[in-house]
């Protein structure tokens, strides 16, 4: 496993980030028996949200880091401002309350990364930095983060913490896999153009690539010729990824197993830690197997040029 280092965190992060979405209380016995696994094979860092399993995600967390005693041994992610449907919700009381709520359910006094899960252009991007260095200073959250945020809101934002002795975004949540979106597989979700990518590597910004795995895309489980059920996620699989450019790109990971004795998933999963800036890949595993899967990736470090003949399909 591979381990990273933000400043302001006194851990440095694995790589490999496990995500809880979907995580509820009536399910706890395989949700931390997953927890388990990826904190003894060397995961220290999970993914949540407010808004996640419908607040239950980060409650599961939180009991289990409690039935751990690792709290200082272990790293959670968290993001609020969540939009209600198609309602923003990026005002200082929406911010206050959502993190004053996964403080309760981490059962915790303090986040290591809290993220904005979405922006609202219309609010000035001085106020929204102004109201979370109010929580970083009262010692609630370590590093601040932006979640489908624009390349532009973010750089303004960093633009106006520096000017007036505050701490802007170190980090960045955009989807960044293998496989390109069609559209956003969510309302405003943001993937990283060439443009955003050619200034993570110039600033060296730290993304957390969401739906690493591209929602199963690179499983096997799917092919052209299928047409979407009723399952959901499959069409919202076929929505989103189905083109003749990521089919190429998923038959070229397909590849990618004489050369690196992988799987395709491993490949799109070795694909984002291997950018040229800090990237970690957010990723979700149904048991310990998949889990186990995801961390044989986390040994395979792509060249530039593979990662250029894995996109170019």
């Amino acid at each position: 496993m591979d381990y990273l280092n933000i400043p302001g965190l006194p851990l440095p992060l694995s790589t490999l980030v496990l995500g809880t979405e979907g995580y509820v209380l009536e399910e706890s016995e395989s949700c931390e028996a997953r927890l388990d696994a990826w904190f003894d094979g060397g995961g220290n860092i999970v993914d949540s949200g407010r808004r996640y399993g419908n607040g239950e995600s980060e409650r599961v967390i939180g009991n289990w880091i409690a039935r751990r005693g690792i709290r200082d041994e272990f790293n959670i992610l968290t993001k609020g401002c969540h939009p209600d449907g198609m309602t923003r919700r990026v005002t200082k009381r929406h911010l206050d309350e959502d993190l004053a709520g996964s403080l309760d359910a981490l059962g915790t006094d303090y986040i290591d990364l809290y993220f904005l899960h979405r922006d609202d252009p219309s609010v000035p991007v001085g106020e929204i930095i102004e109201w979370l260095n109010e929580h970083k200073a009262a010692g609630a959250v370590r590093v601040l983060g932006a979640s489908n945020w624009t390349r532009q809101r973010v750089a303004e934002a960093n633009k106006y913490a520096e000017e007036n002795g505050l701490s802007g975004f170190a980090a960045t949540s955009n989807y960044a896999g293998l496989a390109a979106a069609n559209e956003p597989m969510w309302w405003e979700c943001v993937e990283m153009d060439e443009e955003y990518r050619e200034w993570q590597i110039e600033t060296q910004t730290p993304n957390f690539c969401w739906s690493a795995l591209a929602h199963g895309f690179f499983s096997g489980r799917y092919s052209p010729e299928d047409e979407a059920d009723g399952d959901q996620t499959h069409k919202d699989i076929v929505r989103t990824y189905y083109g003749d450019d990521n089919w190429r790109r998923f038959h070229r990971a397909g590849e990618a197993h004489h050369w690196r004795d992988i799987s395709a998933v491993q490949i799109a999963c070795a694909y984002v830690i291997s950018q040229p800036y800090p990237s970690f890949a957010v990723a979700w595993a149904a048991n310990v197997e998949e889990l186990e899967e995801l961390f044989e990736s986390a040994e395979v470090k792509l060249s530039l040029d593979e990662l250029e003949w894995l996109k170019s399909g």
